[in-house]
């Protein structure tokens, strides 16, 4: 028997036992690395044919790697990608002959898997799976012996992958819990960072631009100011590369965000400085190096909670590939795309920002996406305003969207607009998760805290506009006129007032609300420009603009009613009146103290008419502290023509 034969033999019998082990030497066949655990990353990497990022046989376009994974009716069919040496994060390896695919796996016990590598000419394009000719490690199989998830997990890994399942709001597909977003919009080119390979602005010099926008005078993104938010034990790469970014990461999962929107391609773009090939004009050759370090971050940001908000491209670019049709340029780019980054438990695929695309070109290019990603990662499209019942009214229904990533021009329009899809998706099967991912105008945005240290506006137009809509929450952009916007921002410190108070409305909607079974009510509530989010007859969450009281409808029963600070969060409390009864109108009180800033009312059924009357607190609402602050014993029972 020849090398070759004994190599396939051996090749036949590889069954993976752990970690690199047994099967981990560096010219073994295959290897795995990976904690072998439900909703942990399990990578194969593969020894195959020598190649590289310019080779005469392109292995992007002419290779294709498929693993499947099986594990009783559990079948995910798995893309592959060239990975170069293998360790191209630290070495800059652009040859090699390592290919590499990450699983997933969402269930414990015994998962066979069965590898598929075919080479042809554009056979990477092709999504027949017998179209090519068998090569190298074609047919090899084995198994993986996956162990329960770990419950106290880092991150993502104790929640399981974050999924559409068709309501309201995403949800984690192991604890159930449901999803609300709030997070950065800016910078978008947050992957324009130095130390990443390849890795600069390509504009012209004295090309037009507004402020932060291609300009060649400005360094690529360093993050400096997060640097000393760098932990030991926390990821690097070549030595000491990537302390301000993971640094930045980390301050932003401190602060209680879960979320970081950003392009992953924007040649032609505002910044010019961020893409996956090999330079800014290729289009069918990916940079092993660069992608590899992306994905150093972005495993961190899995451990810290931290959703991918992957936006593909944006309106100065949507035709840049294909001429904007779903062709050879855009098929391999989405498909390196979910090869490398598909397997993230908590990403969102964005078609892009500003969309122009036809509505039949958006279609296409989210079938696609999903046919080729085996986790189903949901999927939204970024519009204009204005363009919304364009862009989003003939996707109602489509079962490959979850839902509309809004830009709002005019934030004083949130809510209503959050409201019509949320309402317009109710008449469909599927209902949609309705985001907040931009506010304008684009030169304002939001404000550093230096220029608007309260961000009452954004707070009640946006924010709570969101969320009491029945939106899924909110991502923050910068504007373009005001220091570290949308594409230099270099420290997300700027606006530190406002991630403490979009934790505070997420604290509250976590703590204290069955979200997912309420709805916008407004029409409940009386005074002007007040929200009202409930599940009649339960529980009633009320936002207050300007403080003061509210007049809310009420079905009979007997309700508590209690006071929360959007601005600085903390424990319920008590205001001027403790319990009013329905049914009809009922004057809610007055807040416990600063009477004319906005509040946030918690109304709560404590005795049904049929049932006994019981002082508890307990609802199935959420946990309540079992005696939140009396008002008298933080401000006068009553305002005062004074207060």
């Amino acid at each position: 028997m020849g090398y070759r034969q004994l190599k396939y033999l051996f090749w036949g019998i590889c069954i993976v036992m752990g970690t690199a082990g047994l099967l981990g030497a560096a010219d073994a066949p295959c290897y795995v690395t990976g904690a072998l655990k439900v909703w942990h990353p399990v990578t194969i990497t593969f020894v195959g044919p020598e190649s590289g990022e310019n080779s005469a046989i392109n292995p992007f376009r002419n290779y294709r790697l498929t693993v499947t994974f099986q594990n009783g009716d559990a079948v995910f069919e798995v893309p592959g990608y060239f990975a170069a040496d293998g360790n191209a994060a630290q070495t800059s390896a652009t040859t090699g002959n390592r290919w590499r695919v990450h699983f997933v796996p969402d269930r414990p016990g015994q998962w066979t898997y069965t590898v598929s590598f075919l080479r042809g000419h554009d056979v990477a394009l092709d999504l027949v799976p017998s179209r090519g000719i068998p090569s190298d490690f074609h047919g090899q199989t084995g198994t993986l012996s996956i162990e329960p998830h770990a419950k106290q997990g880092e991150g993502f890994h104790a929640k399981g992958m974050l999924q559409y399942t068709g309501g309201h709001y995403l949800q984690f597909a192991q604890t159930g819990e449901y999803y609300l977003k709030g997070g950065a919009d800016s910078p978008e080119n947050f992957l324009a960072y130095e130390d990443f390979d390849q890795t600069y602005c390509y504009a012209k010099s004295g090309s037009q631009h507004r402020g932060g926008e291609a300009n060649v005078n400005l360094a690529s993104h360093r993050y400096t100011p997060h640097v000393a938010d760098w932990k030991p034990g926390d990821p690097v790469w070549q030595g000491s590369k990537g302390k301000g970014m993971i640094g930045a990461l980390n301050y932003l999962a401190d602060q209680g965000m879960n979320s970081v929107y950003f392009l992953t391609m924007n040649v032609e773009g505002d910044g010019k400085d961020v893409w996956p090939w090999t330079n800014p004009q290729e289009r069918f050759r990916f940079d092993c190096s660069k992608l590899d370090q992306w994905e150093i971050v972005f495993s961190h940001m899995d451990r810290l909670g931290l959703v991918l908000h992957v936006v593909t491209q944006e309106t100065e670019n949507d035709q840049l590939l294909d001429k904007g049709e779903l062709g050879r340029e855009r098929k391999l780019y989405y498909r390196e795309l979910i090869a490398r980054f598909g397997h993230h438990l908590g990403l969102i695929w964005n078609l892009g920002e500003e969309n122009t695309n036809t509505d039949r070109q958006r279609k296409a290019f989210a079938q696609y996406i999903q046919t080729l990603d085996p986790y189903n990662h949901p999927i939204v499209v970024h519009t204009y305003p204005g363009q919304y019942d364009e862009v989003y009214s003939p996707l109602l229904g489509n079962p490959y969207f979850a839902g509309p990533s809004l830009q709002m021009g005019d934030q004083t329009k949130v809510h209503s607009e959050t409201i019509k899809w949320w309402d317009r998706s109710e008449t469909t099967p599927l209902r949609w998760v309705v985001s907040l991912d931009e506010i304008g105008p684009a030169h304002t945005g939001v404000k550093p805290d230096a220029d608007d240290p309260d961000h009452f506006a954004v707070r009640y137009h946006s924010l709570w506009g969101n969320l009491m809509g029945g939106g899924a929450g909110c991502e923050w952009y910068f504007g373009y006129a005001y220091a570290h916007n949308d594409l230099n921002c270099e420290d997300w410190r700027s606006r530190d007032t406002l991630w403490k108070q979009t934790r505070h409305a997420l604290d509250f909607f976590h703590n204290f609300l069955p979200f997912w079974e309420m709805k916008h009510h407004d029409e409940l509530v009386s005074g002007k420009g007040q929200y009202c989010f409930a599940k009649v007859g339960e529980v009633y969450a009320l936002y207050l603009p300007r403080g003061g009281s509210a007049e809310l409808e009420l079905v009979d029963g007997l309700y508590r009613v209690y006071w929360y600070n959007p601005r600085k969060g903390g424990e319920l409390l008590y205001g001027t009146t403790v319990k009013v009864a329905g049914p009809g109108k009922v004057q809610v009180g007055y807040p416990p103290y600063e009477f004319t800033r906005d509040w946030v009312v918690l109304v709560r059924l404590l005795k049904a008419p049929e049932a006994p009357v019981q002082e508890s607190t307990e609802s199935t609402a959420a946990t309540i502290p079992a005696e939140p602050i009396p008002a008298d014993s933080v401000a006068p029972a009553t305002p005062t023509e004074n207060q």
